[in-house]
């Protein structure tokens, strides 16, 4: 199983103004999953990025950065407004699984505690993967870690996710490099996501942002 490239258009944990416009210059290139925040764009700027890609056949992902409950049910509606086929991230509550179970969009929250801004990932593996068990129980639908925001052994965390985690597992945030994009992919880790790294140019510093798009996607294929 190959691990999935998901596109953010996304940089600093916010939306680009022109996600539409880059979008349109990237569609082409091999790649499937697209996605970006639910700040830094209008909501009806959103419809008409989400239409664009579903129009051109990708598949769509809205990642949350409310940080409480309330934030998360906000973000998971304007998700169904939008059209969003998947949820990324959020803290996890019952009510927010109850809309989206209810919904079209599927729901892939973040295991494990956040705290601060930007976020870290605290407290022990164990308690992580309890904590991505307990939402599986409730049947979500995969799961979000954002593994290089971990505040432990990152490669502990990632080979436990490996071993002990069934459903697809989306690491998202600070992959800005080929060593970390081959330990996710090494370990069978599911879906990687990419935003930031790809507008300071990390992968290919002489290429352009459609350049670092394919490399990686390349890369992800070999």
């Amino acid at each position: 199983m190959n691990t999935e490239l998901l596109v953010m258009l996304v940089q600093n944990d916010e939306t680009v103004e022109n996600a539409y416009e880059l979008f349109q210059e990237a569609k082409e290139l091999p790649v499937s999953n697209w996605g970006f925040k639910d700040v830094g764009l209008p909501k009806e700027n959103m419809i008409q990025l989400v239409k664009a890609m579903k129009d051109a056949g990708k598949t769509t992902y809205l990642e949350v950065m409310s940080p409480d409950e309330k934030g998360g049910l906000e973000s998971a509606q304007l998700a169904i407004d939008c059209g969003f086929d998947v949820v990324v991230g959020s803290v996890y509550a019952d009510s927010i699984n109850e809309l989206l179970s209810n919904s079209p969009a599927k729901y892939y929250p973040f295991m494990g505690q956040l705290e601060g801004h930007p976020a870290s990932l605290v407290g022990t593996v164990e308690e992580i993967i309890q904590h991505g068990k307990m939402m599986l129980s409730k049947g979500v639908d995969g799961l979000t870690i954002p593994t290089y925001r971990f505040v432990g052994n990152k490669r502990e965390l990632i080979e436990a996710v490996a071993a002990e985690i069934e459903v697809p597992v989306i690491s998202a945030g600070s992959v800005n490099s080929f060593g970390r994009v081959d330990e996710l992919k090494d370990a069978g880790i599911w879906g990687i996501t990419i935003g930031s790294a790809f507008f300071t140019k990390n992968f290919e510093p002489e290429g352009t942002f459609n350049d670092n798009i394919q490399v990686v996607a390349e890369w992800l294929q070999k």
